[in-house]
Parts: structure tokens; sequence; C-alpha cells
């Protein structure tokens, strides 16, 4: 559900994508890719393709592989324009200048860690995440009292999540709800989806406040 970091090999394999196709301006063959990392099997070019591709760093048509919009380095950053500077203080002549723009990236430093998950319900609206809001989840744990998402024998949930000996309470923050206990035996596993950093309704976009 979610876009796992890139492993240490997987970032290496990408990274050569990326160089070779600026040096050499056309994607690598199978053959350049088996001989400058060693492959014993073109079965492990593919493996790494498809997992780039599944962990949205590559896109795939027609025509094949290619790298994702973010790599290209061709496609123009989108944001909102910074116009120039205005005083905090006392009254002072507008300064007005190009300064760039404010991307998601500068908002979320690990965007590309980052994805989202719709809101069902209204357990969480004492944290301000209400039913239709997307919450922006990131792969990492989460730590205690933490909101993250959370699932287990097929479901799962939003909540806080606290630790206890013999396994996981999950905390609603509103009161009309009831804890969640999760007890699982040796046979059953508890996922970890994502760690809450932000939520994203009609009103705007939220990050996490310190507390959460």
């Amino acid at each position: 559900m979610g876009r796992k970091k890139l492993t240490a090999k997987q970032h290496e394999f990408l990274q050569y994508l990326i160089d070779h196709t600026q040096e050499h301006e056309v994607w690598p063959t199978y053959r350049e890719i088996i001989d400058h990392f060693g492959y014993r099997s073109p079965n492990s070019v593919t493996q790494n393709l498809k997992a780039l591709h599944r962990k949205k760093h590559l896109v795939r048509d027609s025509q094949g592989y290619q790298l994702a919009p973010k790599h290209r380095g061709d496609d123009e950053e989108t944001g909102i324009p910074v116009r120039g500077i205005i005083s905090a203080g006392t009254l002072q002549e507008a300064v007005e200048a190009d300064l760039g723009t404010i991307t998601l990236d500068m908002i979320f430093p690990n965007i590309d860690r980052l994805f989202a998950i719709r809101v069902a319900g209204q357990s969480m609206q004492g944290a301000d995440i209400r039913d239709g809001d997307y919450v922006l989840l990131i792969d990492d744990d989460i730590p205690e009292g933490g909101i993250g998402a959370v699932l287990y024998n097929g479901e799962t949930s939003l909540k806080r999540v606290f630790h206890d000996k013999n396994g996981l309470r999950l905390e609603p923050c509103n009161p009309e709800y009831d804890d969640i206990h999760i007890h699982p035996d040796v046979f059953e596993e508890v996922t970890i989806l994502g760690r809450y950093v932000g939520h994203v309704n009609e009103r705007g976009i939220f990050k996490r406040r310190s507390a959460a």
C-alpha cells in the first residue's frame, strides 16, 4: 500500500539508470546493465526494474520503462510562486522579486516516502482528522502515542498507537469510540502501514502537530 524506501542496491540501480540516460540520452540495454553490475541472469535486471516501478521511481508505457518525471530533470518545478518580501515589523517599502516557488518537497522533505489514504469515519476528529480527509503517511515506525495506520488480520485502522506487554492498544481521538486492543498470537502479524505526518482536505494541507 505504501511506497517503501529503496534498498541500497535498488538506489544504486536507479542512480545508474539516471546517470546513463543523462549521459547517453538513451535507456541502457539489458546487456549494458548486466555488464555494469555483473549480474548472472537477465532476471536480476527485470526484478530491479519491477521493484523501482512498484516504488514509483519508474513509469511504464508501450515502449517499456522510463524514469519517473521527478528523476528526468526536464520537468518544470511547479508550486506556489514567491513574489517578494513583506515586513512583519514596522511599515516598510514592499520588495517585489521572483524568489522561486514553494513546492511540496519543501513542505514535506521526505515526499518520495509518502503515500495517502482516504479516511472513513470520525474516530480521529479530536486530532482534526475527519471523514473524507486524505491522511499522509510515511513508511516509518510509529512512536509511542503517535498516530499511524495499522494492519491486522486483514483490517486497517488509523489511531494513536500504544504498546503493552500483550500487544497494541489503538486509541481513538473521539470519546464516542472505544479503544481497540490487539493481542496477536505467535502465528498472527501486526503490520505498521505508516506514520501520520499530515492530512489534506478542501481547506488545505495540514502537517502533523508536535504532539501527534
